[in-house]
């Protein structure tokens, strides 16, 4: 009882706490400073003007119930701007020249804020948008100019990225012809280029068109290819555009549809007969985390609004709602940071001024306060409903977007999209520190397509006009087997056929689905050719044709304008040239086997082989002894009689043996060698090009020739040919004229031509011309289409299914096969290159390394046996030691064991039999003493130390 006695005087000291605390707010309340601002919406009764107000007045209303010392109060001066551009400059001029606000939320539409804008700059009154997203205004740079939502190219990232992930390659954008729809057109295209995808088109709808005028765009559209459509515009005008879409068809099986955020983000308010015609359609829209804040905020919003407008049923809460939060948040905060430290004018508006009809913008007023209230706002950081709330250069910081499917009775999510990310499929993913971008279709869930689809569209369909494709074919005098092109005048119909059609028809029959199509002569009225292969793609480009089916190269001047498919053969540009036989024509043949390098690199080899056993056996062997020319004689005569093994001299020491062992098994090749060329070219017919380097022709100023109308005729010309030096031909047998001709007869040196059809030009004359190259690489022949064409990549993989297949080589055996069996009877053309160093340097290394070795063991074996020269001649030149060196090298050395066995058969045979490794007799070795004694080397040895 007695712990309860103090409570009375702790409750009194509450009471008066909570007294002083009230009496502080109710002092604070009557010396707040309040704020004029004004709000410009289009008050046209629409239900999302009422829901944007009514966010605007619960965050004024929330902030300062959590700031209850605030030392201002802002008053909100709402005007309506009537949906007019003209109507919101005047409202806002209004609320700043009579008024006196020090700030402006709104306008609602960006054409509106445009004008805003420049009035706001003037007076140095900061304008606060929440809805004008239109990226032309971020090129205004106003420093009073803030827009807090997203600006419409920071979605192009995200649309880009999915027409990627589906591998779409063109696309239509489809958009309102004002401010706001063309504003983000620069952008998005950017992006489209920026993933290879090909704008073909661009339709405009006016802001104001009917509903006739939508239709027959739509038709418009039906009549293209293109099937992948990306929607930016008003909610109102989409909605119609989606209802008359799929009131003629456009909402079916095949069909891509893709919508901005403009669009997606008000889904929520949208009427369910319009989601049901949106149905399948893709949708961009901004990614609102959901926080406890906000769901209770969505909660206290709902009763709120439906107690202001109780004749209100199922209304819902978007983005721009939440973001007029957000911006009259900010701006209430940053009002307060300027209060706190400056005095903000505008309480002293009367009555009679905010009456006032004047908007004369010469007497306009200019905010005292206006600089510190626009950087107060661009510092300005919190956690908003929408995320986190900052400016950047005036500019709402871009966040992450969420990707929808519209299934049933509204948007189904399907994936999300982050600057640093990419596509991802939940959001948790998109935070992990290893996640790379992504632009893969399997980082978004399943998709429901227009007409209840599941799979995925291809982005392009034959048009539904029943227009059938123009392919143009050449008209060609020569080579009939890759086309030709006959005219009935009876039926007047055309027949096409050739190589190339039969590919272009088996290559369209594998399409995945059918493609009518009509071949159009390339011809004058008279039935002759209109002109050159570039004059027909050029055609292509101009869209007089939809393809080519020729002989077309791929070039890359011609890819600069239309498409190519992959090659369907292969190609190059080489020379046909006569042979000529030149065998018997030439008496010093016999050289031709081996190169000049090789013939001086043998006989080199002959002569340092004699040197090595000269000094091998010069001492030990009588063969190699004698005089000087005795000895050379012998040793070069030894050399190269082994090129027969006729060699009579003996080898007796093994250092020479091995050497001979080593030169003889190169000897043996190299004579085989020379002996199989020789053959070759005596017996086997030489036929030879007369060219073989097209830069020899130039070098000659011959005439070369070329099938006309080829884009060779160019080549030739980079190449540095005269242009009176070459010559076009129209068909086989006139190239065969010009070649038989020649050069100086009128005609040609060399027909230059792709591969294929110089193939055909052999086929017939295979006896006297023969094929040299590539003298330029080409890329083959291959089909072509208008740039950006859808058909490409289909075409492109029907042709490796031919290609690959069989019916590849019954067509090739259809056009070229009875032409082949000429090249049976085709005379062996030999190139018969000599035979050169390169081919046996590995050999005369071997030989060259044994000799060395050879001489090196000698060497060391001789001077380690007469070392004592070096020490008993003293005081003597090196020079002179080395000359008496020479001089015991060129003696006989009577202690090998050649002349030893000569020496013992002249002594009687003992009892006992001769024993090699015995020791020698006293006798013999005194009689052997007697010889050195006596020889010049021991004479010159005492005359030298006796000098000592």
């Amino acid at each position: 009882m007695e712990n309860r006695k103090p409570s009375k005087p702790v409750c009194s000291y509450f009471l008066i706490f909570c007294s002083s605390i009230s009496l502080v707010v109710a002092m604070g309340e009557n010396t707040s400073i309040t704020v004029n601002v004004g709000v410009v919406l289009d008050l046209d009764n629409s239900l999302s003007t009422k829901v944007w107000l009514s966010c605007i007045k619960m965050a004024i209303s929330d902030f300062y119930t959590s700031h209850a010392l605030s030392k201002t109060r802002v008053a909100l001066n709402i005007k309506d701007s009537r949906s007019e551009v003209v109507d919101a400059a005047a409202a806002a001029l209004d609320l700043i020249k009579n008024v006196h606000v020090e700030a402006i939320i709104g306008p609602k539409s960006s054409m509106q804020a445009n004008f805003v804008i420049d009035l706001g700059e003037k007076a140095q009154v900061p304008i606060i948008s929440f809805s004008a997203t239109s990226p032309s205004l971020a090129s205004l740079q106003s420093l009073y100019f803030f827009r807090a939502a997203q600006n419409d190219s920071s979605q192009v990232k995200a649309i880009s990225a999915i027409i990627k992930a589906f591998g779409w390659r063109v696309a239509i954008p489809i958009y309102v012809e004002n401010a706001y729809g063309e504003g983000v057109l620069p952008s998005l295209v950017d992006a489209l280029q920026d993933v290879r995808v090909r704008v073909p088109y661009r339709s405009a709808i006016p802001p104001t068109a009917t509903d006739d005028q939508l239709a027959e765009e739509l038709y418009k559209l039906m009549t293209m290819q293109t099937r992948v459509f990306i929607v930016h515009m008003s909610p109102s005008l989409g909605s119609r555009l989606f209802a008359k879409a799929d009131e003629i068809g456009m909402m079916k099986e095949g069909y891509v549809w893709i919508m901005t955020n403009g669009l997606t983000n008000h889904l929520s308010s949208t009427n369910a007969s319009i989601i049901n015609s949106m149905q399948g359609a893709l949708g961009v829209r901004t990614y609102v985390p959901k926080t406890q804040e906000l769901i209770d905020f969505r909660s206290r919003w709902k009763r709120q609004f439906q107690h202001e407008n109780p004749t209100v049923i199922d209304v819902e809460l978007d983005v721009f709602g939440l973001w007029a939060y957000d911006a009259a948040y900010a701006l209430a905060m940053a009002v307060e940071n300027v209060g706190t430290t400056s005095s903000l004018s505008g309480s002293q508006t009367t009555n009679a001024s905010i009456n006032s009809s004047s908007t004369d913008l010469e007497t306009l007023r200019v905010s005292p306060r206006g600089r510190e209230l626009s950087q107060s706002l661009s510092g300005t950081r919190f956690r908003g409903l929408a995320g986190d709330f900052s400016f950047s250069n005036g500019q709402l910081q871009s966040s992450v977007f969420e990707i929808v499917n519209v299934n049933g009775e509204g948007a189904r999510e399907i994936g999300f999209w982050s600057p640093q990310f990419g596509l991802t499929k939940y959001m948790s993913n998109s935070t992990t520190a290893n996640s790379s971008y992504s632009t893969s279709r399997s980082d978004m869930g399943p998709i429901i397509w227009p007409g209840d689809s599941t799979s995925t569209p291809k982005g392009w369909e034959v048009p539904t006009n029943n227009k059938r494709l123009r392919v143009g074919v050449p008209v060609k005098v020569g080579s009939p087997e890759f086309v030709k092109v006959v005219h009935d005048p009876v039926t007047n119909t055309i027949d096409v056929t050739g190589f190339c059609i039969d590919m272009f028809k088996a290559v369209m029959e594998g399409l995945p689905y059918a493609v009518t199509y009509d071949f159009i002569p390339f011809a004058k009225p008279d039935g002759t050719s209109a002109g050159t292969y570039n004059d027909m793609v050029h055609q292509v480009f101009l869209g007089n044709f939809d393809a080519l089916a020729a002989a077309t190269t791929i070039r890359a001047n011609r890819s600069l304008y239309v498409d190519f498919t992959l090659p369907y053969t292969d190609s190059g540009v080489v020379m046909v040239v006569p042979m000529i036989d030149s065998k018997s024509r030439n008496a010093w043949i016999f050289l031709k086997p081996l190169t000049r390098d090789l013939w001086l690199t043998t006989s080199c080899s002959f002569i340092f082989i004699g040197f090595v056993i000269w000094v091998l056996e010069h001492r030990i062997n009588e063969d190699f002894r004698g005089p000087p020319s005795h000895q050379v004689g012998t040793s070069i005569w030894f050399s190269f009689s082994t090129m027969v093994f006729a060699q009579r001299e003996k080898v007796v020491s093994n250092l020479g043996r091995f050497v001979v062992i080593v030169w003889v098994f190169v000897v043996l090749i190299l004579t085989q060698s020379y002996t199989a060329s020789l053959t070759s070219l005596l017996t086997i017919k030489q036929l030879q090009p007369t060219c073989t380097d097209i830069n020899q022709l130039l070098k000659n100023k011959e005439s070369v020739g070329y099938p006309k109308g080829s884009f060779v005729y160019d080549l030739l010309i980079e190449k540095g040919f005269d242009r009176s030096r070459i010559k076009a031909y129209t068909s086989p047998d006139e190239c065969d004229q010009l070649l038989k001709n020649g050069s100086a007869k009128g005609g040609i040196a060399a027909a230059i031509d792709e591969t294929p059809n110089l193939k055909l030009f052999l086929a017939k004359y295979c006896t006297k011309y023969t094929m040299v190259g590539p003298i330029f690489k080409t890329d083959g022949f291959a089909f072509v289409f208008p740039k950006g064409s859808p058909l490409v990549p289909d075409v492109s993989r029907s042709i490796l299914n031919v290609t690959e297949g069989d019916e590849m080589k019954n067509i090739e055996n259809k056009w070229f096969g009875q032409k082949a069996t000429c090249s049976v009877t085709n005379p062996m053309f030999s190139d018969s290159s000599s035979l050169g160093v390169d081919s046996f340097w590995g050999l005369f290394l071997i030989s060259g390394l044994s000799s060395c070795l050879a001489l090196m063991v000698f060497a060391t074996s001789f001077f380690l046996r007469h070392r004592r020269i070096f020490i008993t001649i003293r005081g003597s030149s090196i020079c002179r030691k080395v000359g008496v060196m020479l001089r015991v090298f060129d003696e006989k050395d009577i202690t090998s064991h050649t002349f030893r066995n000569k020496n013992l058969g002249r002594v009687e045979p003992s009892a006992s039999p001769p024993c090699s490794i015995c020791q020698p007799s006293p006798s013999s070795q005194h009689s052997n003493h007697t010889n050195i004694q006596n020889s010049p080397f021991f004479r010159e040895e005492r005359t030298i130390v006796g000098q000592i």
